[in-house]
């Protein structure tokens, strides 16, 4: 009888349903992992623009911006700064998930959403009252390309940012389990340093 039953077992074993396993590396979570792969291929893009903006400016040698035309680099400046604060704000909120702080994780997530918001707002207003369009000139269409590339960024962040948002006011984040806050600050830290590079590159130099 033993017999037969380890025979019974080892059957089980051999005819065993579903796909296998899949083979996952401990060392990077699969969350991470595609976070960075798709932050990766965002860098690619954003550096196709930015090769267009120094065509113009270093090879083609044209004037930044179009003459007659102003960049209002003072509102993007202000801009800038409620950026920035965004990303002191989502750190708070990450560490109070860590410590089971739930008052700074829920506090922190919807001011960075907030400053987000705001950020967006200004932006779109920028565009409302700037003077030209992207079909006047080369410069006019890289600007609204690299700007407006990062502004549809700051909107997919802040998609982001309101589902965490709404999921730890339910209590669904911990100390254990904080994945849905950690993985969108990796991407908002990322649209914080690409508004970095866009602000100084556009605006200031």
């Amino acid at each position: 009888m033993e017999a037969i039953g380890a025979a019974a077992v080892e059957h089980e074993a051999d005819h065993h349903h579903g796909p296998p396993a899949a083979n996952v590396s401990s060392r990077v979570e699969a969350q991470f992992l595609g976070m960075l792969l798709f932050i990766i291929s965002e860098v690619m893009l954003f550096g196709a623009f930015f090769t267009a903006y120094f065509f113009i400016r270093v090879v083609g040698n044209a004037e930044w911006p179009a003459r007659g035309e102003e960049l209002p680099v003072a509102i993007a400046g202000v801009n800038t700064a409620i950026l920035l604060s965004s990303s002191f704000t989502m750190h708070w909120s990450l560490e109070g998930a860590r410590n089971e702080n739930r008052n700074a994780l829920r506090v922190g997530l919807l001011t960075t959403f907030l400053l987000g918001l705001t950020f967006l707002c200004v932006q779109v207003n920028e565009y409302v009252h700037i003077g030209f369009a992207p079909q006047d000139n080369a410069q006019g269409t890289i600007f609204y390309c690299l700007t407006g590339l990062h502004g549809a960024h700051v909107f997919v962040g802040l998609n982001l940012l309101a589902f965490a948002t709404i999921r730890a006011f339910r209590g669904h984040y911990s100390a254990k389990e904080h994945r849905g806050v950690e993985v969108p600050g990796i991407y908002w830290h990322f649209v914080d340093v690409m508004w970095i590079i866009v602000y100084s590159t556009i605006y200031v130099l």
